[in-house]
């Protein structure tokens, strides 16, 4: 079963208001992919914390590994309820999705 939108986010919160437009347009079902400086929005205890949480039960979110490597951020530090996903999960979740739109 297709997926209706795949949302890829690629700023963080502190750069852009993406994630902020995107949570607001992103409907029942919907994935958010967190990539790039996005994956900072995944981090425990940081200032999107409580929006990620509180949009979690209509969307799915997910980030992207390699993404959190290049960051030094530690799988430790990410959310419980974000899915981290590899390059090859990247492209699943594109393949799964009728739609796919970037948030910059």
């Amino acid at each position: 079963m297709l997926m209706a939108v795949l949302h890829i986010v690629s700023r963080s919160p502190q750069e852009s208001r993406a994630l902020e437009d995107c949570l607001v347009r992103a409907g029942e079902g919907d994935a958010i992919l967190l990539i790039e400086n996005g994956v900072y929005a995944a981090v425990k205890g940081g200032d999107f914390d409580a929006v990620l949480k509180s949009a979690m039960g209509r969307v799915r979110f997910y980030a992207l590994g390699p993404d959190l490597d290049a960051r030094g951020v530690e799988t430790s530090e990410i959310l419980e309820t974000i899915r981290i996903v590899d390059y090859g999960g990247f492209v699943d979740l594109t393949v799964e999705s009728r739609l796919v739109q970037s948030w910059f």
